[in-house]
């Protein structure tokens, strides 16, 4: 039988943390209704880990928002059967008041975009410190120390120096950090992980997930990880949960699920691994971008006089080439360097050094020369929410290239090209009239994808962009990109921790590290026969989050 109570906040004896039934989630949109969430039940218990997986849009970060009441009220609402118990107290339309409590100091949450979910006005130490000082009372003196604290636990172990950064200064990685600080903060009861490791290197994942396991083992704390890796799950989960469509069609402990997974789609998503090889590069293909000894240093300014005392050398004399139809992967930790490189070859941070495109150089170009040349290069970023305008409409969003450029000027001949890009990154044509924050993080991912393809560049710069797919997902994108490089000559950079991605795609590779390039070789000589130490620490970490 269901769970009801007659009033939010009546108590409940129950063996869990938190005990979730019949919950269902509607969103109400001026055209129709939308089930996100259908009628699933779960329990978590105190000090295990409970992991959700399922393709983009299956309705799992829809139910660990659902958990915390943060969902868009009253546009979402919830079946009169939905129930949700946390420490025998009722959380499905509980005051504003309790919820507070509860938010932030009970259950933490991590949540899967960084840069959207951190304040852009405050830098790090105000964000982590500012839960400490609400839920704790602590002193600005004590949240500092503890701050620190915080940020050497989850790997930024240099910050010290830094803690009044701003959030657009730190790589994706670092935000992803800051935040997992942030919930970490307050020691909660349960913490709720929506991709927590989405935009970490695999070095970093281990770290962060060996970080959340001794965290459980010394605080009794559980956790409800939403994520799509695999491999993941199988290292830290005590149970698992399959979502499609927003019900659960399969429930049990990890260890069943792996060895004998019961329904179709389970097995599905265990098989979906990356898998193939680059495409062979002709040996007469030109070389399309070429840059000579890139540097991009930011200064230290100390004193008064905030005089230049040292610099930050974020990129220190890169030099690589790329040819129409090859892909070129840059990898390395998170903080390498590796966006801060390619914002460079792309003109969108000043650097020194040489980048010749098409023979054509770059580096003293004016904006007004340089603008007729960017759609022959365009970029995929590794946060598509915070790269999305969330004014615009999907519509907006892909034809605004093509508008800047003037092309395509005809109102049907550019329905009908947006119509076919959407469709080949594996998006209902339908939905071009929504916004962004109607979509989930994988389908904003590919209008992303989709907005960068439409403008037929000679070479695409991808940051992440798959980072935020589930492995099925990732298989179709990686089959388009490698479809549209054969019909289209196109030149790739391809920038990823997912290791196992870039072997599928990769025809040479760059690694990184400090802003250094430490090796540079083909995809086989890298995986087969790395010189560097550093890069075989990289491919191990790799190895070792593969799904048996």
């Amino acid at each position: 039988m269901p769970l009801i109570l007659e009033k939010p906040g009546t108590k409940l004896m129950t063996p869990s943390i938190i005990q979730v039934r019949n919950l269902s989630v509607k969103f109400k949109t001026s055209e129709s209704t939308v089930t996100a969430v259908d009628d699933i039940s779960f329990d978590i218990p105190k000090g295990k880990t409970l992991a959700l997986v399922g393709e983009s849009g299956s309705g799992k970060s829809v139910t660990a928002l659902s958990l915390l009441q943060l969902l868009p009220y009253p546009t979402a609402e919830h079946s009169a059967t939905s129930s949700i118990i946390y420490k025998e107290q009722q959380l499905v339309g509980a005051s504003h008041s309790f919820l507070r409590k509860v938010r932030g100091n009970n259950i933490s949450m991590i949540f899967q975009e960084p840069m959207t979910s951190l304040n852009p006005l405050h830098n790090i130490e105000k964000q982590i410190r500012e839960v400490m000082l609400i839920h704790q009372g602590f002193s600005v003196k004590q949240a500092r120390e503890k701050t620190i604290e915080l940020l050497h636990l989850v790997g930024l172990n240099d910050f010290e120096d830094r803690l009044g950064a701003y959030p657009h200064q730190l790589s994706g990685g670092q935000r992803q950090r800051v935040m997992i600080a942030m919930a970490l903060a307050n020691k909660p009861d349960l913490l709720i992980a929506d991709e927590p490791t989405t935009a970490l290197d695999v070095t970093i994942q281990a770290q962060i997930l060996e970080l959340l396991r001794s965290l459980q083992q010394k605080l009794g704390m559980s956790l409800l990880l939403i994520t799509h890796d695999l491999g993941i799950v199988q290292h830290i989960a005590d149970e698992v949960c399959v979502m499609q469509h927003g019900k659960i069609v399969e429930s049990q402990s990890t260890q069943a699920l792996f060895s004998k997974p019961s329904h179709e789609y389970t097995k599905a998503l265990l098989s979906a691994e990356p898998e193939g090889t680059a495409l062979a590069v002709p040996a007469d293909a030109k070389t399309v971008l070429r840059a000579n000894n890139v540097r991009v240093w930011f200064p230290i300014k100390k004193g008064v006089l905030r005089k230049t005392v040292d610099y930050i050398k974020a990129v220190d004399d890169i030099s690589l080439s790329v040819r129409a139809g090859e892909t070129l992967a840059i990898v390395g930790e998170s903080g390498s360097g590796k966006t801060t490189l390619a914002l460079a070859l792309l003109r969108l941070v000043a650097s020194n050094g040489e980048i010749i495109l098409n023979k054509t150089s770059l580096h003293d170009l004016k904006s007004h020369s340089l603008k007729p040349l960017r759609k022959q290069m365009q970029v995929i970023f590794q946060d598509p929410f915070g790269s999305l305008n969330p004014r615009m409409t999907v519509n907006q969003i892909i034809g605004e290239g093509l508008n800047a450029h003037k092309m395509m000027t005809d109102p049907h001949q550019r329905s009908q090209e947006i119509i076919k890009i959407l469709e080949s990154v594996g998006l209902n044509p339908e939905s071009r009239f929504r916004y962004p924050h109607e979509f989930s993080g994988g389908q904003r991912q590919r209008i992303a994808i989709a907005r960068s393809l439409i403008m037929k560049p000679k070479l695409l710069i991808l940051d992440e962009p798959t980072s935020a797919l589930d492995r099925s997902v990732q298989k179709q994108i990686i089959l388009l990109l490698k479809d549209l490089q054969t019909r289209y000559k196109l030149a790739y950079i391809f920038i990823s921790h997912d290791l196992k991605v870039v072997k599928t795609i990769s025809n040479q590779i760059i690694v990184m590290h400090q802003g250094k390039l430490v090796e540079h070789g083909t995809t086989d000589q890298i995986f087969n026969t790395p010189k560097q130490e550093y890069t075989r620490s990289l491919i191990s970490a790799a190895l070792s989050f593969r799904t048996s």
